[in-house]
């Protein structure tokens, strides 16, 4: 048994849980095929058994199964809900100490999804860093973009780091994110193309990536509020641009 259990209330949600177990690993839930009892009866037997939930279901379903379950943010699962549809990853409960916050984003990252985060200690953080670094940079090298771009601002006051599919799995922006406990949300290459939001197009950045730009778009797309407040600065193979919520 693994840490994450996916709950999936109907069979025509079957092929986005597949995607998330091959992507992110756990256990597959189809109470459908239990008739002697009820998916809520089922969940309350099941709910202890991980340490992380996905709910492939409606936000009022995944509420009314919780009834009565939750104890204590410190030693609750985290739930995370996903709709049919795979558009919003919503971090339901256990969000900061729990790990659903996180959870959220690695959700949202796999199917292309929008992280949903209402806890106080994320959401009050109002600048998102936009990415774009070549292969191979180190999370030395992009510490040191990030800390040029943000100038006098505190790292932790980022809500979080958004790039391109592309950059999903550099190893050097894994690790600074990581080390760093910052969230990297990734973006789909047709999303940034179909808003090629950028002060100034890149032909490197054309001709290798087919975009006009990446830290710019990326930061503007995943603020859906923000104003840029730092254009693409760019040192040793990273360009970082800035976004901050607008009041």
């Amino acid at each position: 048994m693994t840490d994450c259990g996916i709950w999936l209330v109907r069979p025509e949600s079957e092929a986005l849980a597949l995607t998330l177990q091959q992507q992110l690993s756990g256990d597959l839930y189809r109470p459908w095929l239990d008739t002697a009892t009820t998916q809520k009866q089922q969940f309350a037997a099941a709910y202890r058994k991980h340490k992380q939930w996905i709910m492939i279901a409606a936000s009022g379903i995944a509420v009314r199964f919780l009834d009565g379950l939750a104890q204590d943010k410190h030693s609750d699962p985290a739930v995370v809900v996903l709709d049919e549809a795979g558009r919003y990853a919503v971090s339901l409960l256990a969000g900061h100490e729990g790990g659903a916050n996180r959870l959220a984003y690695r959700v949202a990252n796999a199917i292309g999804a929008v992280p949903v985060i209402t806890t106080a200690t994320e959401a009050l953080k109002p600048l998102v860093v936009g990415i774009g670094c070549r292969k191979g940079v180190t999370a030395g090298q992009i510490a040191a973009a990030v800390h040029q771009a943000l100038g006098g601002r505190q790292l932790n006051k980022v809500r979080e780091i958004a790039t391109i599919d592309l950059k999903a799995n550099e190893p050097g922006l894994v690790e600074f994110c990581e080390q760093h406990d910052l969230p990297l949300r990734v973006l789909a290459s047709a999303t940034v193309v179909a808003r090629p939001w950028v002060t100034k197009a890149s032909d490197w950045v054309q001709q290798n990536v087919g975009l006009p730009g990446v830290c710019e778009p990326c930061a503007l797309i995943a603020s859906t509020r923000g104003k840029l407040i730092v254009p693409k600065m760019a040192l040793n193979g990273v360009a970082v641009a800035v976004v901050e919520d607008a009041l």
